[in-house]
């Protein structure tokens, strides 16, 4: 089975993957928590500003693993269901609703944390890419490409280490393009594709963003900026 060591060495190797499509003003839009980790990598490689989609899982009360849905904030909410596990699982849309609002007053709390005092990174008419450290049944990432598609990207890319084939085809109509490194025949789970997979602390994800600002600030300085004149 093919996976990765650690999201870090995910990110690296779908970072260059994705350097080299040469996409035009790129803008690298990370899932917390998982993907941010992922997202520094493909960031600091495409000399792109990193960014998060606020997206939260709707799990099935007696699995929360399995996605019933997923909802990412905003101005208008987006709601995107999986029918078929909500159906299985005997959840109405009235319980949907109630979940939902659950996970926004998630949402609004991690806001808080993670993006206190920053500013959100323009996407409209830029190369958006959506980054995970994986998908499973798809819910969550098409929540989260419905609210990106919204903000104008010129192109929409979905860029993930690892996902199911099935999953990603059942995407295809939501991007412009997917990248995905590993698609594996027998999908059990995406922790299974990584030797370490812990969860990544909120404190974690504040630390990372402020690494990709650092970096993207010390690639736009001018040669010789900042340094000492000679005397």
């Amino acid at each position: 089975m093919q996976g990765f060591s650690n999201r870090i060495v995910a990110g690296q190797a779908l970072a260059e993957a994705l350097l080299e499509k040469e996409y035009a003003d790129p803008v690298v839009l990370a899932l917390p928590r998982g993907g941010v980790p992922v997202g520094l990598e493909v960031a600091r490689v495409l000399g792109a500003p990193l960014d998060l989609v606020m997206v939260r899982k709707i799990g099935v009360p007696y699995q929360p693993e399995l996605a019933a849905a997923a909802v990412v904030n905003g101005a208008h909410p987006e709601l995107v269901v999986n029918e078929d596990i909500a159906a299985h699982a005997g959840l109405s849309r009235k319980e949907l609703d109630g979940l939902a609002d659950v996970q926004l007053k998630e949402i609004k709390r991690r806001r808080q944390i993670y993006l206190k005092g920053r500013v959100q990174v323009p996407v409209e008419g830029r190369t958006a890419i959506l980054v995970d450290d994986g998908i499973a049944t798809g819910a969550t990432t098409r929540a989260a490409l419905k609210a990106v598609r919204r903000r104008n990207p010129a192109k929409l890319v979905l860029a993930v280490p690892v996902a199911p084939a099935d999953t990603l085809d059942a995407l295809r109509d939501d991007v412009d393009e997917i990248v995905c490194l590993v698609t594996p025949h027998f999908f059990y789970a995406i922790g299974a594709h990584y030797v370490d997979f812990n969860q990544v602390p909120d404190e974690e994800v504040v630390r990372l963003l402020e690494d990709a600002d650092r970096a993207l600030s010390v690639r736009a300085m001018k040669p010789g900026e900042g340094e000492l004149p000679e005397n």
